[in-house]
């Protein structure tokens, strides 16, 4: 084999190794995204059923339900506009009550239902996730514009 051959076949397989590095590196970050959704995105079917993701709002009052002696847990997260149901079986945050904000990360299930496998609280009392808060923002915003 000829010293120009080595070369060419030395360039071809740097760049199908680059490229195949490439490729597992975009599978691999991929696999590791965690999309947020709203109630009101879910209800309009924007959320994948199965997939990874996290889903944020306030607890709604009344809405949270646990039997006695087990970690299952279900409560109801609004964004004012629309409700979504979470089933939770595990130990919630000391900060988790009905009237706050939280986030949780799991999979939509066909029925509607969200399957969290890890809820996470407030941090203080006037901490309310970004997105929700846009999204309240706006809502308001629009309530304001149609009683003129």
């Amino acid at each position: 084999m000829k010293a120009r051959q080595r070369r060419i076949l030395f360039v071809a397989l740097a760049v199908i190794a680059v490229g195949l590095a490439a490729a597992l590196i975009t599978v691999a970050l991929r696999s590791n995204l965690n999309y947020f959704y709203t109630p009101t995105q879910i209800i309009a079917g924007e959320a994948p059923v199965g997939e990874l993701m996290r889903i944020g709002g306030m607890v709604e009052k009344g809405s949270l339900n646990r039997k006695d002696g087990e970690l299952a847990v279900q409560f109801t997260v609004t964004d004012t506009k629309a409700q979504t149901i979470v089933r939770y079986n595990g130990i919630l945050p000391d900060l988790f009550k009905e009237g706050q904000g939280t986030v949780a990360k799991g999979r939509l299930q066909k029925d509607g239902i969200f399957l969290a496998e890890e809820v996470l609280a407030k941090h203080d009392e006037k901490y309310i996730p970004p997105e929700i808060a846009d999204t309240m923002k706006a809502i308001q915003d629009a309530k304001q514009e149609k009683a003129q």
